[in-house]
């Protein structure tokens, strides 16, 4: 958008100079340290995502289309991808869909979308790898469930033909246990030396310390039968907060591998929401994480991508990482009757993020800016001072004028009709002068 008002305004406002982000992904502030892990890369042609380490916590979703699908399912991760998701798991459980791989990924990779794609497999993986040799090669990671590869012998020998099949491929593998799946022997044998003790444990503790010896023991056999240490990621996922932040904080005292967190079975809309945000936070909070996935259970129609957003809202509220331009906006009250600032927070928030994609690479470090849309004369001016630009609309009987408050810096007043259209017109120019990239240094020629 090219307003000349808008750009009078902004060069009277603040210098036409390039910011650098002020919250890099990389610069997070923690109460806590990050808990110290190996370093993963999960790949695919010129992606490399990082996971552990010092990397910045990677965002994951899952399709829910059938696999086999190749068109339903390329299409699914092309949105979870295009959303934000950084990995995102297919589910192959039979040949049909392990058959269905290679040509989804064919497709992505025709559209430019190298995003790593992850094979989720339970009780046939080994079978399927080995029958369909394109989906082992095509695939960038393996998820192995180590309580439903198979009971006894046959577990250990399934377990190890898949660990044999990743060290050929050279793939990485995400050991994830799931209480609804777990290793039955193991819990019984824990059962009954817990029912020997003095003092019993609680059964819930119990199926916490099955979960966690599960997932370590998993990795230590993983490595014993030759796949590396920066080759192995754990997980082990509950459906209840509290239950995860017990199990996560001793799978971190246990182990250096990097870990995938996630509730799982979260729930419908509000309550899956809050709940993977209440465990996930603190968990984060206590640097522990390194990948996170939402399980949200979608409404009828709704869009997959959805938990991609909610992952990126809470790593973005925690100061974790910066995705997109946050829009801080007042609740209302009866002070605010009217609902102009209402639909400009909603509208100014889907502009933002519709313009995302193009602004990501064209300015540096404008998925950290600050925008504030206030109703009122109370707090509305101080919360557009601590916003990057800001405006206070007015409450019901203030005089029809908006303050923008640029850089903490009352910039211009806007009044009219098309209040709206001339604040995101200085949004617009505001993100073209504060996070213009800087012109490319030119090497010196050769002497």
């Amino acid at each position: 958008m090219n307003n000349p008002e808008a750009q009078a305004t902004l060069r009277r406002a603040i210098p036409i100079a390039v910011a650098s982000s002020s919250t890099s992904v990389h610069a997070a502030t923690r109460t806590a340290p990050r808990h110290a892990t190996h370093r993963v890369e999960v790949t695919w042609g010129g992606t490399r995502v990082a996971i552990g380490g010092s990397s910045a916590i990677a965002v994951q979703s899952m399709t829910n289309t059938d696999t086999a699908d190749v068109e339903a399912t390329a299409a699914q991760v092309a949105e979870l991808a295009l959303a934000g998701s950084e990995l995102v798991r297919i589910t192959v459980n039979t040949l049909e869909a392990a058959r269905a791989v290679a040509p989804i990924r064919q497709r992505l990779d025709a559209q430019g979308l190298e995003v790593p794609l992850i094979g989720d497999f339970h009780f046939n993986g080994h079978k399927l790898l080995t029958q369909a040799p394109d989906c082992a090669e095509a695939l960038s990671k393996y998820r192995i469930n180590p309580g439903n590869v198979g009971t006894g012998a046959r577990r250990d020998d399934n377990f190890a033909r898949l660990i044999e099949l990743a060290c050929r491929y050279d793939k990485p593998v995400r050991i994830g246990v799931n209480w609804g799946s777990l290793d039955q022997d193991l819990l019984a044998r824990l059962m009954d030396e817990n029912s020997r003790l003095a003092q019993p444990l609680d059964s819930g503790e119990v199926l916490r310390e099955a979960l966690v010896r599960s997932a370590v023991d998993s990795a230590q056999r993983a490595q014993e039968l030759g796949l590396p240490a920066d080759r192995i990621c754990l997980s082990a996922k509950v459906s209840g907060v509290q239950d995860l932040i017990a199990v996560y904080r001793e799978l971190a005292r246990r182990s250096s591998h990097p870990l995938h967190l996630g509730l799982t079975e979260a729930g419908l809309g509000s309550k899956g929401i809050v709940s993977s945000t209440a465990a996930l936070s603190v968990l984060l909070q206590e640097g522990i994480g390194d990948t996170i996935r939402i399980s949200l259970t979608p409404q009828p129609g709704e869009s997959r991508a959805r938990e991609v957003m909610v992952a990126q809202e809470i790593l973005q509220s925690l100061g974790l990482r910066a995705f997109a331009p946050m829009v801080a906006a007042c609740p209302g009250c009866g002070r605010t009757t009217s609902t102009v600032f209402q639909e400009l927070a909603e509208r100014i928030q889907s502009y933002l993020r519709a313009q995302m994609p193009a602004w990501r690479e064209r300015y540096r470090g404008v998925e950290s800016m600050k925008v504030a849309v206030m109703g009122c004369v109370v707090n509305g001016p101080g919360e557009s001072r601590h916003a990057d630009i800001g405006i206070s609309l007015p409450g019901t009987g203030e005089s029809p004028v908006a303050p923008v408050y640029i850089d903490g810096h009352h910039a211009v007043t806007l009044k009219g009709e098309t209040i709206a259209e001339q604040f995101q017109a200085l949004v617009d120019e505001y993100v073209r002068s504060r996070y213009a990239p800087t012109e490319p240094v030119q090497a010196s020629p050769a002497d």
